[in-house]
């Protein structure tokens, strides 16, 4: 449960969902069109370090509606996995399509040995209402906790949000 270790990309952490972007207190107060957009995952990222040569995910969106007229659901509703090379560079291994509301799927399989470290980068255009990650039985796994550097804000109209972007790890905030 990537909630016992935390997700990148969360401004505050008294929010109604775990992962909404506004506080609870921001209802209300903000448009409504602003606050709906706010419970999107969109921004928000996991990173963990595994050796497992298959990495599988279960999550649940908030919405039912994974694509747009204008938009995949790889970027409105997938997951997009990024691996660590050798040099440290990271570099896209994944994504997932959603078919459903619930998913329950492997993102990768027949991974290079060896342990590496992970970034998940969450749907853009729907929220998450839980999420695990999954790894073989013998596979050691670490979640890392959110950096604690000083955040980089991003403001502006729906292309900082993510829209168009083919998966989420394309959007203005993963690059």
């Amino acid at each position: 449960n990537v909630e016992d270790f935390g997700v990148e990309g969360k401004g505050w952490t008294d929010t109604k969902r775990y992962f909404d972007r506004l506080p609870s207190k921001a209802e209300g107060v903000v448009r409504k069109p602003v606050w709906d957009l706010s419970r999107h995952s969109s921004g928000m990222s996991v990173r963990f370090v595994t050796n497992s040569p298959n990495i599988h995910v279960r999550y649940t969106l908030l919405k039912e509606r994974l694509a747009m007229p204008h938009m995949p659901a790889t970027g409105v509703s997938g997951i997009d996995l990024y691996a660590q090379d050798d040099q440290g560079i990271d570099r896209w291994a994944s994504v997932v399509f959603p078919r459903e509301q619930k998913i329950e799927t492997s993102i990768a399989e027949n991974l290079k040995a060896g342990s590496r470290r992970y970034t998940m980068y969450l749907p853009l255009y729907n929220g998450v209402e839980s999420l695990e990650i999954g790894v073989v039985k013998e596979a050691s796994f670490e979640g890392l906790s959110p950096r604690n550097e000083k955040p980089i804000l991003f403001c502006g109209t729906s292309i900082m949000h993510g829209a168009c972007a083919s998966r989420p790890g394309l959007a203005i905030p993963a690059i």
